[in-house]
């Protein structure tokens, strides 16, 4: 699942995390294809017209997803659809539609591995007492993939990341080895292919290519896992998506005429994928693309699973399934969902063979039934915010939107058609019978409260296992922003900031700020410096002598829009200033500065209190407070505790303030993930269910257990914003907590329970 302790920090890692699925559809839609065509005698005329309408797809669909993805940057937009912008049957259709997905993921997936064997291993293909060994084989992959996905989520996630870096090289390797040996040849784009007797077999064979867009709805789940704000999420999960649908979309122009060249779709040994492989490349290097497209198909089929739990346990807390499809097993995770996916699994491989071309027609209608819905509620939202606010500049968006609402809608339609009798038909009994079963729980269970569904929405949008760990990475406070006024009271952050920066190495910023116009730098070298410039010089030399790395920043102006200016010119990781006030009346409330600054910028604020508390003067980092109450806001603290604790050998203590004794039930059951997941890095780790009144309660508990650190989130259920900080819950911590707080934005939020 994704988590905020686990970070993204660049398109590669995106798309080695999601793009299993779709990069590894090569392996196993051409054979299929050039059967058919082939068996047709009419290759030479639809090929290309097949392969040059599949790539527009791909390219038109992708940039639909970036409207998507530009939209739903909390990680639960893989469809578009939400149920708060489109009503309560858009989650039950969705999750209809993608339950059955994730079961053909990983029927299709298990089936193509067993053809990479079968390549390898002829014997496969022969009979056991009338029973194929590739329904063994099959039957034996699937349980053996679901009993290791069922011990937790780790296993999978291991290998998921290093299979799909190792398909895409494969597939690049092969582009450039059908380059270098038979020269580039993009498919040949036949108008006749679209006139007469040729026009059904060209959208036959392009309803046939079209199960490779399975997968590419993974990176607008992914959102969420990246490093900094909305928009570079966004952003760099678009291009972890062009990364995967470029790789596969420049296989099937590059490697697919290769393939129609030197293959044999005839042949029953060996799928045309591997015939290309062993002609292309030189010894032993097909062997070992064999297994990389193993393990990566592997990795998928588990992927598949772990979306499923996910799914389930979403399902579950929002009232859609039976508790008892949703509970945990000793590893913590819901196994029998998955047990149930294998079943229907090895029951298909039994009755129906295991060949994958037996599953690909249905395959590729689930992916685009949801596609279309996708492009249609991707409309909706662009006319909807059109309608707020005209702007020319949104117009292509839109017209590109329905374009691409109106090519997924006619895929699909040709997948209906085309495919209707070759197991299509079963769509139109699953999906309903699915929704009328959630809608049936859902009404004998009855609403949940509105913290469970909250975590329910968590897991419904969850697809992927967590991976990589910024926690531990050291790269956190990197740039440490430190606004000093000459006092003492100011200079206390000093040494709390040289702790981080050494930890983290860092380096720290210093800036004083002074009225407008006084800032006269030295125009010439030996030339007089101001007393503001000695006095951070030598601040920065104090610190260098004790090994710290500090540079300095003179302003003028208002300090607060200065301190905020400069954040953003150095991207600050982290601000540290003292919250007090000139005046003994000014000691009990934030001043005017912080107040400014807090609204002004992004930045994550740890704030001192200067008094007569020792832990109001500093921080050692040794015992962290978070405050959590179920929403994403509150979440995003969880990344910087873990990375202060991994740090600092910290203690964690875990804090949630019911509102209601059933609400304590389920924060319980929520903080407990958080909990896991925390102890799964070895981290010390305490939770606490108590109290009434958050504020009251966060800062009695912070005194109680002597917390030297208090983690708050800007916004929660009932937090501050940037606009209205005095007031709220994290307002009145800021005002009377008297240990350090930090201050975290919440657009850095994730998903972190499991």
């Amino acid at each position: 699942m994704i988590q905020t302790s686990h970070r993204l920090r660049s398109a590669l890692e995106g798309a080695l995390a999601g793009g299993g699925d779709p990069a590894s559809s090569p392996l196993y839609v051409f054979g299929p294809f050039l059967q058919f065509i082939t068996v047709a005698g009419a290759a030479p005329v639809i090929f290309g017209a097949s392969v040059w309408l599949v790539v527009l797809t791909v390219i038109v669909v992708s940039f639909m997803y970036r409207q998507v993805i530009h939209s739903v940057t909390d990680g639960t937009g893989g469809s578009g659809l939400t149920e708060e912008e489109f009503g309560a049957w858009a989650v039950k259709v969705n999750s209809a539609i993608t339950f059955v997905e994730y079961t053909l993921t990983f029927l299709v997936s298990i089936a193509a591995l067993v053809t990479l064997l079968a390549d390898r291993y002829p014997p496969l293909n022969h009979a056991f007492h009338g029973v194929s060994l590739r329904t063994f084989c099959g039957v034996a992959l699937s349980v053996t993939v679901g009993w290791l996905v069922n011990r937790g989520p780790k296993t999978a996630a291991r290998a998921f990341g290093p299979a799909t870096f190792g398909v895409l090289l494969l597939l690049w390797v092969m582009i450039i080895a059908t380059v270098w040996k038979l020269g580039l040849h993009l498919p040949n784009f036949d108008l006749r292919s679209f006139s007469g007797q040729y026009l059904n077999l060209t959208l036959s064979g392009y309803s046939k290519l079209l199960a490779l867009m399975t997968g590419i709805e993974v990176f607008a789940n992914l959102v969420s896992a990246y490093e900094g704000k909305p928009e570079q999420r966004s952003r760099m999960a678009f291009r972890s998506l062009l990364i995967a649908m470029g790789t596969t979309c420049a296989t099937m122009l590059i490697v697919g005429p290769a393939i129609l060249k030197i293959a044999d779709p005839s042949s029953g040994k060996v799928s045309v994928f591997t015939q290309a492989m062993d002609y292309l490349l030189p010894h032993p290097l097909p062997y070992f693309g064999t297994l990389i497209g193993i393990v990566v198909l592997a990795s998928a089929a588990a992927a598949s699973a772990q979306g499923l739990q996910n799914l389930a346990l979403g399902l579950r807390f929002r009232h859609y399934i039976p508790a008892r499809l949703g509970q945990r097993n000793h590893f913590d995770v819901a196994s029998v969902p998955v047990w149930i996916e294998v079943g229907v699994v090895c029951a298909c491989f039994t009755f129906l063979g295991t060949k994958e071309e037996t599953y690909l027609s249905l395959y590729a209608v689930g992916v685009f039934i949801l596609l279309s819905m996708t492009g249609w509620a991707t409309v909706k939202r662009s006319l909807r915010l059109q309608r707020g606010k005209f702007s020319v500049r949104n117009v292509p968006a839109l017209g590109g939107s329905l374009i691409a609402a109106l090519l997924t809608t006619a895929a699909t339609l040709i997948i209906l058609k085309e495919r209707f009798t070759d197991g299509v038909w079963a769509y139109c009994l699953m999906i309903p019978a699915i929704y009328l079963w959630f809608t049936s729980v859902r009404s004998r269970l009855g609403a949940p409260i509105p913290l469970a569904d909250q975590i329910g929405k968590v897991h419904v949008g969850s697809y992927l296992a967590s991976r990589g760990n910024d926690a531990a990475s050291g790269k956190m406070f990197q740039r440490i922003l430190v606004p000093l006024n000459g006092s003492a009271k100011a200079e206390i952050v000093l040494a709390s900031a040289e702790l981080l920066s050494k930890s983290f190495q860092g380096r720290i910023a210093l800036l004083s700020v002074t009225a407008p116009g006084s800032d006269k730098p030295a125009l010439e070298h030996g030339a007089p410096q101001s007393p503001e410039q000695v006095y951070l010089r030598t601040i920065a030399s104090r610190l260098a002598e004790r090994g710290a790395e500090a540079n300095t920043f003179l302003q003028s102006g208002n300090p607060s829009e200065r301190i905020a200016e400069i954040a953003h010119d150095i991207s600050a990781d982290l601000i540290m200033m003292s919250a007090h006030g000139r005046s003994e009346l000014e000691q009990l409330f934030l001043s005017d500065v912080v107040e400014r600054t807090i609204r002004l910028t992004d930045s994550p604020l740890l704030l001192l209190r200067p008094n007569s508390r020792s832990r109001a003067n500093g921080s050692s980092f040794k015992r962290l407070l978070v405050g959590l109450d179920g929403s994403h806001a509150a979440e995003a603290t969880l990344r910087y505790a873990k990375s202060l604790a991994a740090a600092f050998g910290s203690e964690i203590l875990l804090l949630a303030v019911p509102e209601s004794d059933l609400e304590g039930t389920q924060l319980e059951k929520y903080m407990a993930g958080v909990a896991r997941n925390l102890l799964d890095d070895r981290l010390l780790v305490t939770t606490m269910v108590t109290g009434s009144g958050p504020a009251r309660t966060i800062q009695a508990v912070s005194e109680e257990e002597r917390c030297d650190l208090l983690l708050l989130a800007r916004s929660g259920r009932g937090g501050a914003n940037r606009h209205a900080t005095l007031g709220s819950v994290a307002g009145r911590l800021l005002q009377t907590c008297q240990c350090a707080v930090l201050l975290v934005d919440a657009g850095s939020q994730g998903h972190f329970s499991d």
